[in-house]
């Protein structure tokens, strides 16, 4: 249903532009072209196409028109018409931002990211608080391998709608896609990163697997002494097993690295307390 709104707001944003036209079309049209958007509107899309095309038939090749149809088609998966529709609205009038959002999803659709990506940003720059553009956009640095530039299109979503929970949970798996995209950078850089064994500590360390995670850490450490959190990871997992001469350790390694570190400071304070009792 998400899909089918933001189409049609791009539908009313098709019928507002034309308004202040000086060049109205005739009376017939106008009706054929109002009555192709509340079909669309109401999910009626062979009579919505048909009545865009009728429209063309009778001359009127406008860029609104155009796009509606491409519209209908891409909702009907025809998505090579749809891209086609889209090119002549653009044809018509290049400063028309709607025809290029409807044609980044279509050649989406196609596989073809690196045209997608091209015509979205061209639509950002036209309409820059449009959602629909930047949740394509979004997608289509995804699918580019490039994940920064996605997540700053889902932070910008954030902004545009903070209420918005699907945004950010989109947000959270692009970081996410970016962590593993910088990990896979890693291992064919470095497999031997202490990076590496940092992350596979936390994942033992998330899924129970506490001897794994400290075995992990440890090669973390070896891998790279000086590398912060990870001295402070082993003093958590020692504390939490009442290791506590190791864990005291493994605090001051991490206070010589970090002296203001917070966590290790708060984790002094719990292992004097444990130890205490």
């Amino acid at each position: 249903m998400r899909h089918f709104r933001s189409s049609a707001l791009l539908v009313v944003v098709g019928v507002s532009l034309v308004r202040p036209s000086p060049a109205e079309p005739p009376a017939a049209q106008d009706a054929l072209f109002e009555q192709g958007v509340q079909a669309l509107k109401g999910g009626r899309l062979d009579e919505a196409e048909k009545a865009f095309r009728q429209v063309l038939e009778q001359g009127g090749h406008r860029a609104y028109v155009h796009n509606n149809l491409a519209i209908v088609y891409q909702q009907q998966g025809k998505h090579a018409e749809a891209v086609a529709e889209c090119r002549e609205a653009i044809r018509l009038d290049p400063t028309y931002a709607p025809p290029r959002v409807v044609l980044g999803g279509s050649l989406l659709a196609l596989g073809r990211v690196a045209e997608a990506t091209a015509e979205l940003e061209r639509a950002l720059k036209l309409l820059p608080k449009e959602r629909l553009a930047r949740e394509q956009l979004a997608r289509a640095y995804t699918r580019g391998g490039n994940p920064a530039a996605a997540i700053e299109q889902y932070r910008a979503l954030r902004e545009l709608a903070p209420d918005n929970p699907e945004y950010a949970y989109e947000l959270g798996r692009a970081y996410l896609r970016l962590s593993e995209w910088a990990m896979q950078r890693l291992r064919a850089i470095d497999p031997g990163s202490a990076r590496i064994y940092q992350a596979l500590g936390h994942n033992y360390r998330v899924q129970g697997r506490a001897d794994l995670a400290a075995r992990a850490f440890e090669r973390a450490a070896q891998a790279d002494p000086k590398l912060p959190e990870i001295h402070l990871a082993l003093a958590q997992l020692h504390l939490e097993q009442k290791n506590y001469a190791e864990a005291r350790k493994e605090i001051e390694l991490e206070l010589a690295i970090v002296p203001e570190s917070a966590g290790a400071l708060a984790l002094k304070q719990r292992l004097e307390a444990g130890e205490g009792r």
